[in-house]
């Protein structure tokens, strides 16, 4: 694989949800060897330290959880998402998945003035389809690929400078979704494949036709991974657990396809809870993932036949 030029921003975003410590994540990715990993690669790395999010005088809406902090998180992600295209392939550790609000538009907005069509892999055990009117728990980090494309219902939010067609939009590892954003999605065209379509059909058959629309497009893809896209058995250092979810064998091929894709232009890791991990398992998995997306494996392809 190439050389690439690695941007790492961290997000220590904690304000889309009630509970606590994704704050912490983007050090347990830096103490888990994130740099050192990729540098073993060949790839040439820089952390860009972390956001802070824009201050605002948006007031809180009842019934939905720090909407002015999490705005401002929107405002300077978006812009530091956009900054870090210039340069490099930005990885976005966080945080919760309402960082995405901003990561997802900014390297749109750099994909457009680049002149490429943008993609979203998106490997979550929820759709995030929920808008400020739909959400029953008020927690925006359920929001984000609605807001990404386009949806209605997100007064206050900053006009995106470029939305993201669903059609354009690929969800792999559902196992919790709400009703209402159940209903919104099935009035566009985003992909989103449960567990079952994963069991019946393998990940690879769900992945690979989603890629050649990227080829065949010349696209920009950005791929958003939040923990709990893997069993909790695996990966339990996440607020949200949902049980029966990817094993780490099915994660690292989804990695390992994405890497011999040679797709991939950004990259979010979310959900990381140091808090409730055991011993740091969490984020070194989300490390060799990270790894595997960018070029480590046993073999080359192809495999030599074993004797």
């Amino acid at each position: 694989m190439d050389s690439k030029s690695i941007v790492l921003v961290g997000a220590p975003m904690d304000c889309g949800k009630a509970r606590k410590g994704c704050l912490m994540g983007p050090d347990a990715y830096r103490t888990a060897g994130i740099a050192r990993a990729l540098t073993d690669l060949g790839h040439h790395v820089t952390d860009a330290g972390d956001v802070t999010p824009d201050a605002n005088d948006i007031p809180d809406r009842d019934g939905l959880i720090n909407l002015g902090e999490t705005i401002g998180w929107t405002t300077a992600l978006m812009r530091a998402a956009e900054s870090a295209m210039a340069t490099g392939l930005p990885i976005f550790m966080g945080g919760d998945h309402a960082l995405s609000l901003g990561t997802v538009p900014g390297v749109a907005a750099h994909a457009a003035k680049s002149g490429q069509p943008q993609f979203v892999l998106w490997l979550d055990a929820h759709s995030d389809f929920n808008t400020l009117e739909t959400t029953a728990s008020g927690n925006l980090h359920g929001t984000p690929l609605a807001y990404a494309t386009g949806q209605r219902g997100f007064e206050g939010f900053p006009d995106l400078p470029v939305t993201v067609p669903a059609s354009q939009t690929c969800i792999i590892g559902l196992r919790s979704v709400d009703l209402p954003e159940r209903a919104l999605m099935e009035q566009t065209d985003v992909r989103g494949y449960d567990m079952r379509a994963m069991d019946e059909h393998g990940v690879a058959a769900l992945l690979v036709p989603f890629l050649d629309d990227v080829a065949k497009a010349g696209g920009a893809l950005h791929v958003s991974l939040d923990v709990d896209f893997i069993d909790p058995t695996h990966a339990p250092a996440v607020g949200t657990t949902v049980p029966g979810g990817a094993t780490v064998r099915e994660a690292h091929l989804v990695m390992e396809l994405l890497c011999d894709s040679g797709l991939m232009t950004s990259l979010d890791l979310v959900e990381l809870n140091p808090m409730l991990d055991e011993r740091g398992r969490t984020a070194h998995l989300m490390v060799d993932l990270a790894a595997s997306a960018l070029g480590r494996r046993i073999f080359d392809r192809p495999t030599p036949r074993m004797m």
